[in-house]
């Protein structure tokens, strides 16, 4: 039922020291999902990371560019005009009282601290963005308690973490809760340039 999604949220956000968690298929649909919320125009992140990063930024209807930023465990989309929500990449990531504020992007991947396989999370303080992250994930729907489908109030993604995804995040998150995860690098992903992917000029 999707009481055990709910469980994983809170069993996270807990861990992590944010008030909510929303659970979805991946750090890429987190971001993509934050970048829709907050309108961010031009954005710049570090060239090397991830391309679904850059992907997200443009398929939410803005611009990228990017910097020469080392990184390891997490950055910030930069930057932003003042009292607009902060974006955080924390696919690698994983540890206590993580949450800085603003929204928080977690990765669940094979090669990440919690290897769910796949699945991602949005952190964050704010009742009002988790209320839309919710119905957005779900095709513009809340989970109704029975597992069906409630209304359609708004137009949204595929993008939901299935029942099953968050039953194995619990028993993995039992290994590691007490560990002390040191931040993953991003020179030993082997991510591309994305500065000179033709792709991203927008």
């Amino acid at each position: 039922s999707y009481a055990i999604i709910e469980n994983f949220e809170q069993t996270i956000a807990d861990y992590a020291g944010a008030k909510y968690g929303v659970a979805v298929e991946s750090c890429t649909a987190a971001l993509f999902l934050c970048c829709l919320y907050v309108k961010p125009r031009v954005v710049s992140i570090p060239k090397f990371t991830y391309p679904g990063v850059a992907c997200s930024i443009i398929n939410a209807g803005g611009k990228v560019s990017f910097d020469d930023r080392v990184w390891k465990g997490a950055y910030q989309f930069m930057p932003f005009d003042a009292g607009v929500p902060i974006i955080w990449d924390s696919a690698m990531r994983f540890r206590k009282k993580m949450f800085i504020k603003d929204f928080y992007c977690l990765s669940f991947q094979n090669k990440k601290h919690l290897p769910i396989g796949r699945g991602g999370m949005i952190l964050c303080d704010d009742l009002e963005a988790v209320k839309w992250f919710r119905k957005a994930r779900l095709d513009g729907r809340d989970y109704h308690p029975s597992y069906g489908n409630g209304p359609i109030t708004m137009t949204g993604w595929n993008m939901y973490l299935t029942p099953e995804q968050a039953a194995k995040g619990l028993m993995l998150f039992e290994r590691f809760k007490d560990l002390e995860l040191p931040d993953l690098e991003n020179k030993l992903q082997g991510y591309p340039d994305l500065s000179k992917v033709e792709a991203y000029k927008t």
